[in-house]
């Protein structure tokens, strides 16, 4: 006879989206970043309910592979060997019950790192677990 209130919550269905293509998104496809410099990372995150957190990973592309989302196809060089390439791989939680945040994240290019292509993945968590991702061809030059 007692009904429990588990019976009336909406099931949420719906993945969170993430974006770089606006003015300040960074960075955009083929982006030229250069060794000693820093740049704010830019991203666009909206969920229907609840944001919950986000990843970015900057990884190198010397191996010319390839991530499902990536839009721009840009001109690689030839592959080669790591030997000291950038990883950069950092969670953040964001806090409050948001459904819309920009992602402004400042990060250094060391001076010491392999100059070639990379890849910028963003990913975006909402609060029952939907994950959505993108990735961005960039090139990391001296």
């Amino acid at each position: 006879m007692a009904c429990s209130s588990d019976d009336h919550l909406e099931i949420d269905e719906e993945k969170p989206t993430i974006s770089v293509n606006y003015t300040e998104g960074f960075p955009q496809g083929c982006a030229l970043l250069t060794r000693g410099e820093t740049y704010n990372f830019r991203a666009l995150v909206t969920d229907n309910s609840q944001l919950a957190a986000y990843s970015i990973d900057i990884h190198h592309n010397f191996d010319h592979h390839t991530h499902d989302d990536q839009v721009t196809e840009c001109s690689l060089e030839e592959i080669k060997t790591a030997v000291n390439p950038l990883i950069f791989v950092e969670n953040y939680n964001i806090e409050g019950s948001l459904t819309n945040y920009e992602i402004n994240v400042s990060i250094t290019i060391p001076n010491d790192i392999d100059i070639g292509d990379y890849h910028c993945a963003y990913s975006v968590t909402d609060k029952t677990g939907w994950q959505s991702r993108t990735s961005v061809d960039i090139k990391i030059i001296e």
